[in-house]
């Protein structure tokens, strides 16, 4: 197994910060496979590949049913929510025509598909993931873990900036300050919740208007039973979510082609039928004849014209399983020329029949099609209600990693697409809120303004994100980010200023829903950063631990300890404070660091770094686990036989680099660093350590080549001779005799001089949220019989 290790330095040379030197050899070398030849195997399988023309179209064709089943049904209910008081003058329909024509090509087409599409993060999508990005190119982490030995990964890929270029600038003015860092935050938490809130009310405002077609035919109905079976629908659909949509998703590309193919041949037939002179919309001019007739009922009719482009969020949220030329030739050729002869047709028959607006798509429909045409849009808007829902849970898991979400229970649904997940908690919420809506309202007018207003700032949020993608990552001309974010801006201004007037009308409903949610990410995120700066300030130095001695002035009992610790430097205060406690402690201690990167995935090779902490005679090590945020923690996946692998591996490599020394006195003492710097080889191999001053003091090891061809036997006889098969036999016997889980229960409280707010947020709704989230023993399946916490309190 290929893997990272950091090999130890000194027995005991501190460093400013109190944590031991050391240095990091990189286990990818001792393959046979080159190292260069392995790396660009691994870049090759996290970038987009070159896929074959007919495969291109077979994931296009799937895209359909992930992608674009949201943005297809809005026109279930465009027309109502533009003119929910009736059509007044005919010509307002065309006007009303020419701005979703326009609409689609600015925001979907050109803003969405071939522009915010690219900025995905290997795949992934969503503010999530552009954040990730921002991180990897500039220190706006508000959690300072970042360490050099990170940018390493294989997935981790950056650029670097020249020194007086506008991206350094602007990089530096982002770092500079620690508010600039939170309010960036607090942009990415916005966008986030109201994706959330997308999840809730896209369900909520499908599943109504395609029930309400059932009016159309039924005129007698009464709408509360609409509602009803609005609602069944809705709990039949979140009840199924535990399957995941691998086991269905087979019908959806089927369904949504359906969709597009009926409401354009339907939408063509109106046109011939009733009124082609509509085609007069695809004329800019009647944009402004329109708002020229004037009135507030034309500004604020731009809030129902924007759910024409509702489901773009969800369209970059659900990203991941497609390529993004896949996703682009999906809405070229099927998606966009399918939704224009859509709401043509609808025009085209309301300006014979105006009076039918409030049911414009049903009341369009062929007598002799609207059955089956009811059977599939009920169907769709299923469909559509699933890409919202799964771009929320992955929204959450992107969250979760970042440290921004209390820690759910999180269900991996396939085993071939890693990004289809189940989060049971929020399914559940997420149907009540849902359920919530739809019989609250009764009405999709106003359940329509309140989508309308979610969706306008999810918009906005990515513009803001953009702007740093286009100057950071992709380094563009300040000319071209100037054009973006005007165009951008210009046009989501407007349409943000005419949901404002809806605000009363339903429009506060997203608005409250992201603000629960948004208090319950900022709270939590918060007490994570205090818990980290805690951890931090109050870490134990090498000096403490070394003056112990070997037996660190404890009974040592034959058994391994591994300390759980959000620290990847320096002793943390939970081992002192357990060893100042108790009267012992265990032959083996393994401080182990789960750490979180801003990256979508790190490679099982490439999971953990093991390092030495003391002399060999403390057996004291670190391991460093490290997860992307597209990472998950499955019960089935055995953390402790990996840690051990990787902690064998470590003493194997160590010994190793003792045994290839070709002079007497050579060892990996604090005294012997520069022979390291000087290069220590074996004939005409030559290797060069060095060491710097950060944090955790880690520098990279290139290792010599001769020890890629060196076979697994060589390693072995080359750890017996230096003793490290010794030491290999001990920890094995120390990990027969038990392994103890040993976690930290740390309490946080507000100080008594905090203000009222502090208090309420950390002594009432962190302190909820620690008592009802997942235990960190629950994420790694740690047996209760071996699981040991500590408890310790500390003021903020």
């Amino acid at each position: 197994m290929a893997s990272r290790v950091e090999t130890s330095m000194g027995s005991g040379e501190i460093d400013e910060e109190g944590d031991e030197r050391g240095g990091m050899w990189d286990l990818d070398q001792t393959l046979d496979q080159p190292m260069d030849e392995e790396a660009g195997r691994l870049r090759f399988m996290y970038t987009e590949k070159k896929f074959s023309a007919f495969l291109l179209l077979q994931l296009s064709f799937q895209s359909l049913g992930v992608v674009y089943g949201d943005l297809g049904t809005s026109p279930l209910y465009v027309f109502y929510n533009t003119f929910p008081r009736g059509i007044k003058d005919p010509e307002d329909i065309i006007g009303a025509l020419s701005l979703i024509i326009y609409s689609l090509t600015l925001i979907p087409l050109l803003k969405y598909v071939f522009v915010v599409c690219k900025a995905n993060d290997n795949g992934q999508g969503g503010t999530f993931a552009l954040y990730s990005l921002l991180c990897r190119h500039a220190k706006v982490s508000t959690i300072p873990n970042q360490h050099r030995t990170d940018e390493e990964l294989t997935t981790y890929s950056r650029t670097t900036f020249h020194e007086h270029s506008f991206a350094a600038k602007t990089k530096r003015w982002l770092e500079k300050g620690t508010s600039r860092k939170n309010s960036l935050l607090i942009l990415v938490l916005v966008g986030t919740c109201m994706v959330i809130g997308d999840g809730i009310l896209t369900p909520a405002i499908s599943v109504l208007s395609a029930a309400g077609g059932l009016r159309v035919n039924l005129p007698n109905l009464n709408n509360g039973v609409v509602v009803v079976v609005a609602v069944v629908i809705l709990v039949s659909l979140f009840s199924v979510q535990h399957y995941g949509t691998d086991r269905v998703g087979w019908l959806f590309a089927p369904i949504v082609f359906l969709w597009f193919l009926f409401i354009a041949s339907i939408g063509m037939f109106n046109i011939w039928e009733h009124d082609p002179s509509v085609l007069k919309a695809f004329s800019p001019v009647y944009i402004y004849r329109y708002f020229k007739r004037g009135g507030q009922d034309r500004w604020t009719s731009l809030g129902g014209i924007m759910l024409s482009i509702t489901g773009i969020e969800a369209l970059f949220a659900d990203l991941s399983h497609f390529p993004v030329s896949a996703v682009q030739i999906a809405f070229t050729i099927i998606v966009f020329p399918c939704l224009l002869l859509a709401y043509s047709g609808q025009a085209a028959y309301l300006r014979k029949y105006p009076h039918h607006v409030e049911d414009a798509f049903y009341q369009s429909i062929p007598k002799k099609v609207y059955w089956p045409m009811f059977v599939i849009a009920t169907a769709a808007a299923i469909v559509a209600s699933q890409a919202t829902i799964s771009a929320t849970f992955s929204l959450i898991k992107q969250a979760l990693a970042h440290g921004c979400f209390p820690r759910v229970k999180v269900v991996h649904t396939s085993r071939k697409f890693l990004g289809q997940i189940y989060v049971p908690d929020i399914n559940w919420i997420l149907m009540i809120l849902c359920i919530a809506v739809t019989a609250g309202f009764k009405n999709q007018n106003q359940i329509g303004n309140a989508y309308g207003t979610a969706v306008v700032i999810v918009m906005l949020v990515t513009t803001l994100l953009m702007v740093l993608i286009m100057i950071l990552v992709w380094r563009c001309h300040w000319v071209l980010v100037f054009l973006f974010t005007v165009l951008s801006l210009v046009v989501e201004c407007t349409y943000f200023s005419a949901v404002l007037f809806k605000v009363n009308q339903g429009g506060w409903v997203p608005l409250v829903i992201a603000a629960a949610f948004l208090i319950v990410m900022y709270v939590w995120h918060y007490g994570t950063l205090k818990r980290y700066e805690f951890e931090m300030h109050s870490k134990v130095s090498m000096a403490w631990i070394l003056g112990l001695g070997p037996s660190l002035g404890l009974v040592r009992v034959p058994g391994v300890g591994l300390v759980y610790t959000e620290l990847a430097s320096g002793v943390p205060h939970i081992f002192s404070h357990f060893i100042t406690n108790l009267p012992a402690t265990h032959s083996v201690v393994v401080f182990v660091c789960v750490k979180n990167l801003p990256v979508y995935t790190v490679p099982q090779e490439e999971r953990f770094l093991v390092k030495r902490i003391g002399p060999k005679n403390f057996h004291m090590f670190r391991c460093v686990a490290r997860y992307g945020y597209r990472d998950l923690h499955k019960k089935d996946d055995d953390f402790e036989k990996r840690l051990f692998e990787s902690l064998f591996l470590f003493v194997r490599l160590e010994s190793m680099m003792e045994g290839c020394s070709d002079s007497e006195d050579y060892s990996v003492s604090g005294s012997q660093q520069q022979q390291y710097r000087d290069g220590v080889g074996n004939g005409n191999e030559s290797r060069n350590i060095s060491t710097f001053d950060t944090f955790d003091s880690i520098e990279s090891v290139v290792a010599p080549s001769g020890a890629t061809k060196r076979s697994s036997n060589t390693i072995t006889r080359s750890s017996q001779m230096s003793g490290g098969g010794d030491e290999m036999e001990f920890i094995n016997r120390c990990r027969d005799a038990g392994v103890v889980h040993i976690m930290g229960n740390t309490v946080v409280r507000a100080r008594r001089e905090a203000r009222f707010y502090k208090r309420i947020a950390i002594d009432y709704v962190y302190a909820f949220l620690r008592k009802i989230c997942r235990e960190n023993s629950a994420i790694f399946n740690v047996p209760q019989e071996s699981l040991l916490n500590v408890g310790q309190i500390f003021y903020v």
